[in-house]
This record gives C-alpha cells, sequence and structure tokens, in this order.
C-alpha cells in the first residue's frame, strides 16, 4: 500500500448505532461494554474504522442527535471509562474510532441554553438565535422543521422565538457569536485529547443561517408529500460563511496526529465539492450519499460515478455511502438479489467507503408497528410516518438464532423489535456458511485489503453495449482489476477481447466462478458481480 495514504482513505468505515448493537445489561438497549465485546467480529470485517452514532448524555428526544453535555458517556451506553476501555480495545486491534459530532444544535437542557433562555439580558442569550414574533405574534419568519411544523418555538417566559430545524428540544446554535465557535473547538478536543480518530459531524452544512432570517421561497418542484421539502432552503443551509466554520475546526483537527473530519452534507456535486476547501483545509470527506438516492439501474450509477470523478477536485479523495440510519437499508432499496452487487459496488469503487452495521448480512428494513414508532419525524407526521420513519433500519443486529438474536438476553423486551427473519439472518448461522452474504462480504473486504489497484488505484468505466452492466477498472501500477455489475435478473455474454485475452476471477457474487476465463466470451449472470484480474 502506497505510503501516501492516510488511513482514512485505504481502510472501510463501519458505522455503529450503539442503541442497536449489543446490549450487555439486559436493558434492552445497546451500550459501550457490547460493542466492546463485538471488536474481534469488527476486526474480521476488514474494517479499519467504527464511526459511532452519538453516545452523548440526552434526553432522547432525537436519540442522541439533542446532546445535554459534550463532554460525557449517556448513563444508557456506559461510563467515561468504558469508552476509554473501548478505545483501547479499538486501537489494540489496529482499528481507529470515530464519534458523531452534533455542533449545529444542542438539548433545550443543555447548560447552554438554560442560561440562554434564563433571560434576554444573559450573556448567553446570543448563543441561540432568539427573534421577535411577527407582527401578528406568529413565528418571525417561513422557515420549516426537517421533523414537520415551523423552525421556531415561542418561550412564553421572554417572549421570544428560538430557531429549531429540527425538533422543538434542539435549540440552534448561534454561530455569528464568535464564542460559540471557541466553545464547540473546546468540546472537540476534549474527545481528541483522550484519543478519538476523528469525528463525522451531523449536518455542518447547516451550521449558520442567513444573517437577515428572511423568508425562503416555495420550491415549484416540491411533490407535495415532505411539507419540509415544499421551501427551497436558501437561507438555512449552505450559507457562506460556514466554510470559515469549519476551517477552524479543521485546523483544530490538524493540530493533532492523523485526526480526520467526515462532513454530512447533501448538496449537489458543484456545491458539495465546496467543502474540501479551496486549500484541502475543511473536511477530509464531505460525506456523498449520491448512491443511496440514485434510481437503481446500471446507466444512472455509471453516470453519477462518472460525474463525481470528474467534478472532484484536483486532490480530492472520493468517498461513498450505500446506507446509514437516516435511510433505508440497502437490501430494502434494491432488493435482496441485487444486495450483493452493491456491497461489491461499494467495496470496489475508488475512495472510502461507508458501511452500515448489518449490510454485511443483508440485513432489511424493519416494519414497525405504530404502537412501537418511536423516530420523531415519524410520530410528528404520522400520515407519512412511512416515508420519513428511520426506525425500520434502526432495529437490532441480527447475531444468532437465539431470542432476541443475540443482541439482549432472552425475555429482554428491546428497544425496537426484531425482524421475523433473524433465526435466518444473522452472524452465527452465515458464518457457517460458505457462501454467505457475511462470507461475501468478508472475502470482498479482504480483497480490497489486500488489492492496491482496489484500495487506492485509478478508477475508468468501461462500455459493454450492455445497459444492465456496469463494468470499470481500478488500475494501480502494474496491477489490473475489471469489475462487473450485472443491475438485472438476465444473463449476458460480453466480448471484452480488447482488455486482453482472458482474466482470472478474484471473487463473484455467488461465490462459485473461480479460474481464468475468456474475455471474447464472458458470460455473467443475473445479479451478478465479478473482480477480474486483467492481464
Amino acid at each position: 500500500m502506497s505510503n501516501n495514504h492516510a488511513w482514512w482513505q485505504t481502510n472501510i468505515i463501519y458505522q455503529i448505532y450503539p442503541r442497536s448493537y449489543q446490549d450487555s445489561n439486559s436493558d434492552g438497549i445497546g451500550d459501550l461494554p457490547g460493542i466492546r465485546q463485538r471488536l474481534d467480529y469488527l476486526q474480521s470485517l476488514n474494517v479499519g474504522a467504527i464511526w459511532l452514532s452519538p453516545i452523548n448524555p440526552s434526553p432522547m428526544h432525537d436519540f442522541g442527535y439533542d446532546v445535554a453535555d459534550y463532554r460525557d458517556v449517556h448513563p444508557l451506553f456506559g461510563t467515561l471509562a468504558d469508552f476509554d476501555r473501548l478505545l483501547e480495545g479499538v486501537h489494540a486491534r489496529g482499528m481507529k474510532l470515530i464519534l458523531d459530532l452534533v455542533p449545529n444544535h444542542t438539548s433545550d437542557e443543555h447548560v447552554w441554553f438554560q442560561e440562554s433562555r434564563s433571560s434576554r439580558d444573559n450573556p448567553k442569550r446570543d448563543w441561540y438565535i432568539w427573534q421577535d414574533p411577527a407582527p401578528d405574534g406568529g413565528p418571525p419568519n417561513n422557515w420549516t422543521s426537517f421533523f414537520g411544523g415551523p423552525a421556531w418555538t415561542l418561550d412564553e417566559r421572554t417572549g421570544q422565538y428560538y430557531l429549531h430545524q429540527f425538533v422543538k428540544q434542539q435549540p440552534e446554535l448561534n454561530y455569528r457569536n464568535p464564542a460559540v465557535m471557541q466553545a464547540m473547538l473546546d468540546q472537540m478536543r476534549f474527545w481528541l485529547d483522550r484519543g478519538v480518530d476523528g469525528f463525522r459531524v451531523d449536518v455542518i452544512w447547516l451550521m449558520i443561517k442567513d444573517e437577515l432570517l428572511r423568508d425562503e421561497p416555495d420550491d415549484p418542484a416540491w411533490d407535495g408529500v415532505t411539507p419540509h421539502a415544499r421551501l427551497q432552503h436558501i437561507y438555512t443551509a449552505d450559507q457562506p460563511e460556514v466554510h470559515d466554520l469549519i476551517r477552524q475546526m479543521r485546523a483544530l483537527l490538524d493540530a493533532y496526529d492523523d485526526r480526520m473530519m467526515v462532513g454530512e452534507i447533501y448538496l449537489p456535486n458543484q456545491q458539495l465539492m465546496t467543502y474540501y476547501g479551496a486549500a484541502f483545509d475543511e473536511v477530509h470527506l464531505p460525506f456523498n450519499f449520491q448512491l443511496i438516492l440514485a434510481p437503481w439501474e446500471a446507466r444512472a450509477v455509471r453516470r453519477l460515478v462518472d460525474q463525481y470523478e470528474v467534478d472532484l477536485p484536483a486532490g480530492g479523495w472520493p468517498n461513498w455511502v450505500l446506507g446509514n440510519h437516516d435511510q433505508h437499508r440497502v437490501a430494502t432499496r434494491v432488493g435482496a438479489a441485487q444486495a450483493r452487487v452493491a456491497n461489491m459496488l461499494l467495496l470496489t469503487l475508488r475512495g472510502t467507503p461507508t458501511c452500515y452495521y448489518g449490510d454485511e448480512l443483508g440485513m432489511e428494513d424493519v416494519p414497525i408497528s405504530p404502537e412501537f414508532v418511536q423516530d420523531p419525524p415519524a410520530v410528528n407526521q404520522p400520515e407519512i410516518a412511512h416515508i420519513v420513519g428511520r426506525d425500520p433500519e434502526r432495529t437490532p443486529m441480527q447475531w444468532d438464532a437465539s431470542p432476541n438474536a443475540g443482541f439482549a438476553a432472552p425475555g429482554v423486551q428491546t428497544w425496537l423489535p426484531l425482524s421475523d427473519d433473524y433465526a435466518q439472518i444473522n452472524v452465527a448461522v452465515q458464518s457457517q456458511e460458505p457462501r454467505s452474504m457475511l462470507a461475501f462480504y468478508r472475502a470482498l473486504s479482504a480483497l480490497r485489503r489486500d488489492s492496491p489497484a482496489l484500495s487506492i488505484g485509478a478508477y475508468q468505466s468501461i462500455d459493454t453495449g450492455v445497459e444492465n452492466i456496469f463494468a470499470y477498472t481500478r488500475t494501480h501500477a502494474d496491477e489490473r482489476v475489471l469489475i462487473l455489475l450485472n443491475f438485472a435478473a438476465t444473463t449476458h455474454r460480453l466480448d471484452l477481447s480488447r482488455l486482453g485475452s482472458e482474466a482470472e476471477i478474484l471473487l463473484s457474487t455467488g461465490m462459485e466462478s473461480t479460474g481464468k476465463i475468456r474475455l471474447r466470451a464472458l458470460y455473467i449472470v443475473g445479479n451478478e458481480g465479478i473482480v477480474l484480474r486483467l492481464p
């Protein structure tokens, strides 16, 4: 492997939703000691970094994204000592640990907000975004919450509204006050000093708002479904001043050895690429969610991959995401038959892949009956809960066929219900099956780890003449690898003799094909992916 590449460029990042990974104390909720118990499993996946969704103290109005104390661990998940032991175990296995950082807003129970709302003349009043009512007494402007309703809540005590783009218990910090940025840098420093390797920064592109708080215009393309999408969010997102904030965060990271930052950003390429920074002094990786949002068609996926590669600034490192805690699971989106093809795509494209826990098993969304729904956007908007609810992709990890799937002790009520298929789709069963989804994932991740072409090599898409096939090469030095992905259920015969006379099969999604094949008459069956070594 090239010494010119950092760990966050060559490794797979694996996201864990802590509530759902492993319960160690029989309360039905996953925790840090539980994750520590599973570190050998994580190492067996050949992942190089673990990203934890929020673990800070929180009243859990948005499951940890409403932080009440940035410098501690929620008792549900354990203690700071538990965190230190987990970090030690991660590092002992040669892996890295990334924490979720939520700088855009706090909990309304955070001491900063408690002071801010205590009176209009409190020194921390300006740490949050307060505004007088409109002339009619209503909200100051038309801004809306991602989770439904207005983005403003009236504080009866002081007679002003405060801003929140998520639940009302998540007041937004005012980064036009420099003291707020300094305070947030102090919170980052606390964890960096403890040895954390980096941060995934929540909604980083929303951190600063229009100074004049102007109304946002209607979006003529609105589909009439999700209320938040009714407006064009030109004053609450992607403001020019946000880049200065991010540069300050990056400067802090750069004062430490070998740390990194990923930014959660949902923007088109033209805007997304600006978050690398003109001098590569902002986020190391602006999250690229295009594979999640695109139609699952070979031509569409090739088009977006090629365009993303073109749009990357020279020297910018790419990254790809197929699933996370906010999106339906990949096996649900693309179908079980295509889940292996999707994982092969993710782990063979150029750049850093981020995988979501359970996707290595082919876990799917779990239907959540109304009485078990917990996610705020679904609770607040029951009429579109099936669209905006995120509980289905956050269900407990499926470890074995015992009651509660090995996630929690038998008889314990888990925080979300388990999938009906956990007795078949779990780590223990798939570890015994040589061609299971888990076996395939391990083989694929090992291949990626051991192949410089796959981990750091150049990318070039290939025309095959078949619209259902996405083909591309990865090359580094004298190693050439060809990836063929069939997005359809039909078998195709390809003539790729221009690339050579024959090639060696390194891995196929079915794990059945081996040996050398002739490139002039190459058959790829339905829903199959193949990785080949070219001469």
